[in-house]
């Protein structure tokens, strides 16, 4: 087993949370079998996950491939009852259940490349196989400074109005041809998130729009976005905090209410179903606790009548390429999954990343995750990791060096 934490460029994205800092942190996992394959898994960079990898790296030596629970097991015995909150909190909150899944995800992955290598398969044959050749995903739009400050302005330019959103949506539609779009909110005002929602729909008529201010309105605030977006959204997702306030908003919203925040875990569905909060769950296997457990999660879903879409954070290509045979082999999964791929700006880890042409990833039908490592590339990020003087994302402090007035508030509006 072999832990490398990495990091790439970031643009300065803007949320709820405060604003990306220059570089994106990951780690990427390598497990070597016997007969010398090499089974990839990629997961967060951030310092006290780190430390619960290298742990768990260590007590995985000689495990069987197909043991995926051994798997669990042992993690779970090598990193204890820990409780690793994101200072971001952008995915929802933590409890010792979703710390173990998140160290136990890269290595499921790892070890489900490695069994689709072992027997010729791909991985979205493991999980039942394909019911789509290509996985559609969704323009992922943010408000944005020009640059980082003190640098040059980057090739993005800046978004900070409505001109500036819709500028930055015909850019991605021009170059991976997305066929929906999400906005990041929570930034501004609702008036002039709203406002960027109806320049969107008169740019793009016929797109789906969503909208995500990470729970930063009030229950309140959230019903009267939703009224005033009648018509305008597929779904609003996480509007408030919380399965109270989102049931709240959900009796009265006109449109589904999605949610990568206050459904995060198992325990939380029964709630969530009695409440009727949410009608679409964003699933993450980095933090569901792998593949597996996402389509475990997904069947559920389908029980209750709840749809699915997928989540995204900042990442490379072995998360891409999970996601894909994931939503490959998932069919509840039917609304265009999230993904960050775009503003890499084509810096990976794998040799050659699986293209977004036409809004949508071909599934890959080569064994196992159908991507390969690029050392040279992993040694450069892992060059600019120990360099970069970054070790813990934190959004918040970084926007308060620029604005020392900056506060993190949910809920905000």
């Amino acid at each position: 087993m072999t832990v490398t934490p990495v990091a790439f460029p970031d643009p300065p994205l803007l949320n709820s949370a405060g604003v990306h800092q220059p570089w994106a942190l990951r780690a990427i996992v390598q497990v070597r079998s016997a007969d010398g394959a090499v089974g990839l898994g990629e997961t967060y960079g951030d310092a006290p996950h780190l430390s619960l990898l290298t742990r768990a790296a260590a007590a995985l030596k000689n495990v069987d491939i197909f043991d995926l629970s051994g798997l669990v097991r042992t993690v779970a015995r090598a990193i204890g009852a820990v409780d690793v909150p994101d200072r971001h909190g952008l995915t929802g909150g933590s409890t010792t259940a979703k710390t173990l899944a998140k160290v136990v995800a890269p290595f499921e992955v790892a070890l489900l490349d490695l069994q689709g290598q072992a027997i010729g398969r791909p991985v979205h044959d493991l999980l039942g196989g394909k019911v789509r050749d290509r996985v559609p995903f969704s323009a992922y739009l943010f408000y944005k400074w020009a640059g980082h400050p003190g640098a040059a302005p980057d090739g993005w330019g800046p978004a900070l109005d409505p001109d500036g959103i819709v500028a930055q949506a015909r850019t991605l539609i021009d170059r991976y041809g997305f066929q929906s779009i999400k906005l990041k909110g929570g930034v501004f005002p609702p008036d002039e998130e709203i406002a960027a929602i109806r320049a969107l729909r008169d740019a793009f008529s016929g797109l789906p729009l969503r909208l995500d201010p990470n729970a930063a309105w009030t229950p309140e605030t959230s019903v009267k976005v939703a009224e005033q977006t009648d018509g305008l959204l597929e779904y609003l997702e996480d509007p408030t905090g919380g399965l109270s306030g989102m049931a709240e908003v959900a009796a009265l919203a006109p449109m589904p209410l999605a949610t990568n925040m206050c459904v995060v875990a198992f325990a939380d569905l029964p709630e969530a179903v009695r409440r009727n909060a949410v009608q679409v769950v964003l699933a993450d296997h980095h933090y569901w606790g792998g593949l597996r457990a996402c389509a475990e999660l997904a069947a559920i879903c389908r029980t209750w009548g709840i749809g699915v879409s997928m989540h995204s954070n900042s990442h490379l290509g072995i998360s891409l390429a999970a996601m894909v045979h994931l939503a490959a082999s998932t069919p509840v999964l039917t609304y265009a999954a999230d993904t960050h791929t775009p503003w890499q700006d084509g810096v990976d880890v794998v040799a050659d990343p699986l293209p977004i042409t036409g809004g949508a990833v071909t599934v890959p039908d080569r064994p196992g995750l159908g991507v390969t490592l690029d050392q040279d590339a992993l040694a450069r990020l892992h060059e600019n990791y120990l360099r970069c003087g970054i070790t813990e994302r934190d959004d918040t402090t970084y926007r308060q060096r620029f604005e020392p007035g900056y506060v993190k508030r949910r809920p905000r509006w």
